[in-house]
């Protein structure tokens, strides 16, 4: 479907760029020939709001729907886990775990353990189970965060008022750190994310 509708909407540029330059062409050239007439283009300004209209709802269409298969691709998830982004740290909750939720801080200096990174270990970590699918639903309390794991391409915006989701199986174990990729204050590169990847066993 995705194909189709890149193609679908490739298709339809093409035909607007075509259009437009064919009219951009004709006033160029046809100006010295109405220059002394005066004609009213009551049906001409009515085609150019029509057609306009026709083309966002032939564009809107298609991307609702793929809204709505993406949102039903979300609620297939075994484990959800609520970020809520704060002023310069982050939340985590387990919603199919009741009573589950902590804040997450970065470490300072002088609490690193040899071989934490700087400016990326965090005092809690998230620990989610790999080879199973799941949710991330992310929020902000306050101000515009971004949570982002490069190594895993995941970057979602965290807007308060506003749930995000996105879900996610993990093929392999590790520790995957992020930062906030959105400038949401003073503090703003202090506010790592570290991911924590294990057996679902342990």
């Amino acid at each position: 479907f995705m194909d189709w509708f890149h193609n679908f909407n490739c298709s339809l540029l093409f035909g607007v760029l075509s259009f437009v330059s064919v009219m951009f062409g004709y006033l160029l050239f046809s100006n010295f020939y109405f220059k002394s007439k005066k004609i009213e283009y009551q049906f001409g300004e009515l085609l150019c709001s029509i057609f306009p209209t026709l083309i966002l709802v032939a564009q809107m269409v298609p991307s609702l729907s793929l809204l709505y298969y993406y949102g039903l691709m979300n609620l297939d998830s075994n484990l959800t886990v609520k970020v809520t982004g704060h002023q310069w740290y982050w939340s985590y909750e387990f919603s199919d775990i009741p009573g589950l939720e902590f804040d997450s801080y970065m470490k300072s200096v002088d609490q690193l353990e040899l071989g934490e990174p700087r400016l990326l270990e965090v005092d809690n970590r998230c620990v989610v189970p790999c080879d199973i699918n799941v949710r991330f639903c992310i929020t902000s309390g306050d101000v515009i965060h971004s949570w982002a794991l490069p190594s895993m391409s995941i970057k979602l915006d965290a807007m308060s008022g506003i749930l995000s989701t996105v879900s996610y199986s993990f093929p392999t174990v590790g520790v995957f750190y992020g930062q906030c990729s959105e400038i949401c204050g003073a503090n703003h590169s202090f506010m790592p994310i570290a991911l924590e990847v294990t057996l679902l066993d342990n």
